[in-house]
């Protein structure tokens, strides 16, 4: 039971970390969040962080609910979340942003950014997503389920500690920096989404 616990718990992180990339969140929300006083900077990064974890593990707790629902098997779910890593990877590795100008616009006139533009789509994305709901069709008992959550919650932990703690980091890189640190993740993140491609082709051959 502790080795289930723990395997699933080290598989959880290790998955989500790459594909979340809290790092790469630390900038975006430093700049939406430019004009605004430390306090509440540290609420926002808060509630970005619980957020983050409330749609990550309602879709763990769902996963297998939807995938029966709209009749997709896990074979489909992996490529389709092969596709959407790889195109998140692509922009970081050829520095694109990550939101749209018009976006970065419009969240920064907002009161609230917690839940959009940071805890969806820019933590808890259709990345993180896709994982989460993989693990769900993997796990067999309640054990497998309470270590996905513990490390969703672990995720949680890094994100906020990221947000809270980032600027010195920002400083420090500077702009040249993050950008590299971003491309090296992405290329990283871009492996992970062939893997799932590629597993996912697997899982459709042994089905027909």
């Amino acid at each position: 039971m502790w080795q289930n616990l723990i395997s699933y718990t080290v598989g959880t992180l290790a998955a989500l970390f790459p594909i979340a990339n809290p790092i790469g969140a630390v900038p975006i929300f430093y700049s939406l969040t430019a004009a605004d006083t430390p306090n509440y900077r540290l609420r926002q990064a808060k509630k970005t962080t619980l957020n983050v974890i409330l749609v990550l593990a309602t879709f763990l707790l769902a996963g297998k609910l939807i995938l029966n629902f709209f009749g997709i098997s896990l074979g489909v779910l992996r490529i389709a979340g092969g596709l959407i890593v790889a195109h998140t990877a692509w922009e970081m590795v050829t520095a694109r942003q990550r939101l749209t100008s018009q976006e970065h616009q419009e969240a920064i006139d907002k009161e609230d950014i917690s839940f959009t533009p940071m805890a969806v789509p820019m933590v808890g994305g259709p990345g993180a997503i896709g994982v989460v709901i993989g693990f769900s069709t993997r796990a067999s008992q309640w054990v497998d389920y309470l270590g996905c959550l513990i490390g969703i919650a672990l995720l949680g932990i890094l994100l906020y500690l990221c947000l809270a703690l980032g600027e010195p980091l920002i400083e420090k890189l500077g702009s040249t920096g993050m950008g590299a640190l971003n491309r090296i993740l992405g290329f990283l993140i871009l492996a992970i989404a062939v893997q799932l491609i590629a597993e996912g082709t697997v899982e459709i051959l042994k089905t027909m």
